[in-house]
């Protein structure tokens, strides 16, 4: 996985899509769902260091695109297996 991802980094790349585009987390490698973006909240810990956190909705609102768990190297891609078309007989 990469290192942690700074303010600076997450302008960056949310500033090269439409300001209207709707944004989601995506949360859990293993069992990959989205979740909607609440707020953004900065903190200080004890040594005066600034923390932000994204914080989500509590609705898990679908999986996550297979393309998605592809860039972010969570799954390898892959196609469903081919079946082969049966014919139902009329009764």
């Amino acid at each position: 996985m990469s290192s942690t991802l700074t303010a600076r980094d997450l302008i960056d790349r949310l500033s090269a899509v439409d300001p209207e585009t709707p944004v989601r987390l995506a949360i859990n490698p293993l069992f990959p769902f989205h979740h909607g973006i609440v707020d953004v909240i900065a903190v200080k810990d004890a040594l005066g260091r600034t923390t932000v956190y994204v914080t989500e909705d509590g609705d898990q609102q679908g999986p996550v695109p297979p393309e998605v768990t592809v860039a972010a190297g969570w799954h390898e891609p892959t196609e469903a297996p081919r079946r082969p078309r049966t014919c139902i007989a009329a009764q």
